[in-house]
């Protein structure tokens, strides 16, 4: 397989993240597939949203949990782009999706929107949590998921293959030699963020990485 180049949260470093904007910027960098986060208004939709409150990303306060589509709708989430939600994206862009869920309940809603519309070739489905990519196999056959993390040592690996994971997410600055190991005889795929610099780049060759999720599209042309 070809080393991936992933949009995180579309081009964040370029336009304003997690915005069809931003979406749209990453498919016409060439990137090869696009990052995005997922919560739950009140009303149950599937916001595109990093955070649990919107006060970083928006010129609103508050947890998105608390609002209703509608009240989230009237924020500007920067340049003037609204809120989108998970199938205004998948209407909007046609590259492959990684779609991260932040909870079960999340994980109950994307999966109803992935049988509806048959996703499980394009979407990609990564948490955090455990228990949240072990709800979306359950609920449908065949998924893809790959469980992420911050903060690791090379017990991560364990974890993915406990999880049904196919592939880990990691955060670079903690990646280490023994962690590819453990990964290449678990036969997971491993993926990095964020690598925004050359540095980086070469830094992921060297480990023998199977893609990068960046803020840059310089790094597609890496």
């Amino acid at each position: 397989m070809d080393f991936l180049t992933i949009g995180h949260r579309g081009l964040m470093g370029v336009e304003p993240e997690n915005t069809l904007r931003s979406f749209v910027a990453a498919e016409k960098a060439g990137l090869d597939l696009i990052e995005l986060d997922l919560h739950l208004s009140k009303d149950g939709a599937l916001v595109v949203m990093h955070d649990a409150t919107v006060d970083r990303t928006t010129d609103g306060t508050g947890p998105v949990a608390d609002r209703t589509l509608a009240e989230l709708r009237t924020l500007d989430a920067g340049s003037g782009e609204r809120i989108p939600v998970f199938e205004e994206v998948l209407d909007a862009v046609t590259a492959p999706l990684q779609a991260e869920i932040k909870d079960v309940a999340a994980a109950q809603r994307l999966a109803e929107v992935m049988r509806e519309r048959a996703l499980v070739e394009r979407v990609e489905v990564i948490s955090f949590h455990a228990e949240a990519i072990e709800e979306i196999a359950r609920l449908v056959p065949g998924v893809r998921t790959a469980l992420v993390a911050g903060r690791y040592d090379a017990e991560i690996v364990e974890r993915a293959v406990r999880a049904g994971a196919r592939t880990m997410s990691l955060n670079i600055r903690r990646l280490t030699l023994e962690t590819m190991e453990r990964a290449r005889r678990a036969e997971l795929r491993v993926l990095a963020w964020t690598v925004n610099t050359p540095e980086q780049l070469r830094l992921a060759y060297a480990f023998g990485l199977d893609g990068v999720v960046t803020d840059r599209p310089e790094i597609r042309r890496g």
